[in-house]
């Protein structure tokens, strides 16, 4: 029984499995939502061909932000008071971080198109951008396309007094 107790002690407390590398984690103000690829493989797919640094054009498949984010339980498509002012931050694996307000995303009000890609030319994202990436058609800068995506974070701005 000793044996048992002080092997529990130093094992620590149960830790969770590790996400599986095709995992896209959606955080809904707090309530966490798992996705995977072939959660998003019946979404609508959209096509993006785009050129970085004067390189060549590439071809980048994927869904729209608004897909996933409705497929995780976010109301997008009735947007009014208090959702208004919800924000969308993008994580990726190394640190980077692009946002959005969900108004921008959600039909009928902002429409802004954002593919969560996870192709390339036809074949799976390399290691290097994947296994996802954000693509914002449209965006001068390229400042918010987001290679390496691990998390999607779904905000909440406290209500502010005067």
């Amino acid at each position: 029984m000793h044996l048992i107790l002080t092997l529990l002690l130093f094992a620590g407390p149960p830790q969770a499995p590790a996400a599986a590398a095709d995992s896209l984690v959606v955080d809904v103000a707090g309530r966490i939502v798992v996705l995977r690829a072939a959660d998003l493989a019946p979404l609508p797919r959209d096509t993006v061909r785009a050129s970085f640094h004067g390189g060549p054009t590439l071809t980048y498949s994927g869904v729209r932000l608004a897909d996933v984010l409705r497929l995780a339980g976010v109301p997008i498509d009735s947007l009014h008071g208090p959702q208004l002012v919800r924000r969308v931050l993008v994580e990726a694996a190394d640190g980077y971080h692009a946002l959005f307000s969900l108004v921008e995303l959600a039909p009928g009000l902002g429409d802004r198109v954002v593919i969560v890609a996870d192709r390339l030319d036809g074949k799976p994202l390399p290691a290097t951008e994947g296994p996802w990436r954000l693509l914002v058609p449209g965006d001068g800068a390229h400042a918010r396309w987001v290679r390496q995506v691990t998390a999607l974070r779904v905000l909440d701005e406290p209500a502010r007094r005067r």
